[in-house]
């Protein structure tokens, strides 16, 4: 009894323990929820007030009463003011129908107005000098524009490489004697650049009636217009009456080529069309690396003096896969000129493709490694020429006309050693030497001569080769001539139509000594 009175003790006083246990903690819980009660309710009443406060600061409505806004974003900043100027300055163009890294920039935007009769030279200006600072720059001359230039030079030698000049517009020349002073040899001129491009599918026009026309006496003969006599005895027409410049007064007596290369290296010109320059139409002088493929050049069969493409100086040339029309040689060859290789050429009306001429003025001159091939002539004076002033040095050697068609060519073959563009030049013993000059496969019709041979008594030709040449007479209004050699040495490889039986077989028996100065 005692024992379980003791127990009974024991577990009561556990019990009322946990009892009095769990009300203290309660008590606490209480006392604790009350302080953050009190903390939320102080917290609430400050938020409230922050509320108001920032309500009644920044958002006032007409009556006085707040409303509550979200506030607007603050304006954007006023554009950086730079140096004013009278029109803005268009930001150049970058990719379009162009190369992707290419930096376009556009003549409309420095101010050409491609209307055809206001002066845009110095918007052409302002465009090269901004493309020139910048590598594989485009200038843009866009279609659907005619703009009037007067004479200009895009020239290095401080500008980056591989500029392209993207033509698909036209260009026109001034027809103003004024605008040409006391005359110029160049219209438009590319000088000491590295990696030019002319391309594109524009024209450039020299309006060259006017300077044809203004001079009529002034421009030399072509020695082989000797050589074609009619048929009937007519006395020559007179000149036209002389042009007049559009606003008044004589053109000058120097005529300019219309486009032109000086100084360049890797110069490429393709797709565009030249077309009735005063003078020559396209030009290289002291170029190396000359690429010219897809272009046309056009101007009348009688303008005087207008070669299609005039070489001098320049070595390691193309010119393919284009269509030449002009009043002189369609591709001249002067004097300097080594590596040129023309083929694929459609030429006429013109002079045909001539080497020379070569020393005038006793002067000394050097051509090498011409191949000329799968070339069509028609209408024209000339088929292929190599012709050389008396008096003069130096040596053409390496030369290769083949695969040549001819059709109404008044002289296919010619080589002329007393070339002269005037009514008379007086005898001299020195000559260009001539030797390696190839002849094979050269095809067509002819309705003066087919071969004209005249080479120099002191230094005479040598090495003519000539095999496949096929020419048939065709009988127009010119009295016809058999073929015709002088001092001329070779082999004739196949039978010639008409027989070539004037070229002397072998070497001539006393060869001349070269000078040290013939020596190139």
């Amino acid at each position: 009894m005692g024992v379980f009175s003791i127990r009974n003790l024991t577990f009561m006083l556990i019990i009322v323990l946990l009892v009095w246990c769990s009300n203290i903690e309660t008590c606490n819980a209480r006392r604790v929820g009350r302080r953050w009660r009190k903390s939320r309710r102080a917290s609430d009443s400050l938020t409230k007030k922050k509320g108001k406060n920032y309500g009644s600061n920044h958002h006032k409505s007409i009556g006085g009463k707040s409303k509550q806004k979200v506030p607007s974003p603050p304006p954007l900043p006023p554009p950086a003011s730079g140096p004013k100027k009278s029109k803005p300055v268009t930001p150049p163009e970058k990719g379009g129908d162009h190369s992707p890294s290419s930096i376009v920039f556009n003549v409309l935007h420095f101010g050409a107005k491609g209307d055809g009769s206001t002066d845009d030279t110095k918007a052409f200006q302002a465009t090269w000098a901004a493309a020139c600072k910048v590598e594989a720059s485009t200038i843009n001359v866009p279609s659907g524009y005619v703009f009037l230039v007067g004479p200009i030079s895009f020239s290095g030698p401080y500008c980056q490489h591989n500029i392209v000049f993207q033509l698909d517009g036209k260009i026109i020349a001034p027809t103003s004697s004024k605008a040409w002073g006391s005359g110029l040899l160049q219209w438009l001129s590319f000088t000491k650049l590295v990696g030019i491009t002319v391309k594109g599918s524009g024209t450039i026009d020299g309006s060259g009636a006017v300077w044809w026309q203004d001079s009529p006496y002034d421009d030399p003969i072509d020695d082989e217009s000797k050589l074609i006599v009619p048929i009937n005895s007519t006395v020559a027409e007179k000149p036209p009456i002389p042009l007049r410049g559009s606003l008044g007064g004589k053109m000058p007596s120097i005529k300019p080529t219309a486009l032109r290369f000086y100084g360049s290296f890797n110069a490429t010109v393709t797709g565009i069309t030249i077309q009735n320059s005063p003078q020559c139409h396209l030009k290289f002088d002291n170029c190396i690396g000359v690429s010219v493929y897809n272009i046309s050049v056009s101007s009348p069969g009688d303008s005087p003096n207008t070669d299609g493409i005039h070489l001098q100086n320049s070595k390691d040339v193309l010119i393919r896969s284009s269509n030449l029309a002009c009043g002189d040689d369609c591709v001249s060859i002067q004097t300097g000129c080594t590596n040129v290789y023309i083929h694929n050429v459609n030429c006429g009306p013109g002079h045909g493709i001539s080497i020379g001429g070569l020393g005038k003025d006793n002067t000394k001159a050097c051509v090498s490694n011409i191949t000329v091939r799968d070339i069509n002539m028609h209408n024209t004076m000339n088929g292929v020429r190599i012709k050389t002033w008396q008096g003069g040095s130096g040596s053409v050697q390496g030369v290769q006309f083949s695969n040549i068609q001819v059709s109404e060519v008044q002289l296919p073959i010619v080589i002329d050693q007393y070339y002269c563009d005037k009514s008379k030049c007086g005898n001299q013993t020195s000559a260009v030497a001539l030797s390696g000059i190839n002849y094979a496969n050269i095809r067509g019709t002819y309705t003066v001569k087919p071969v004209h041979f005249a080479c120099s008594d002191s230094m005479p030709c040598t090495e003519v080769t000539l095999a496949g040449i096929q020419l048939k007479p065709l009988q127009e209004r010119y009295h016809m001539y058999d073929p015709y050699c002088w001092q001329t040495f070779g082999e004739l490889y196949s039978p010639a139509v008409p027989p070539i039986q004037c070229l002397h077989i072998g070497k001539p028996l006393s060869n001349k000594i070269h000078r040290v100065t013939d020596s190139c």
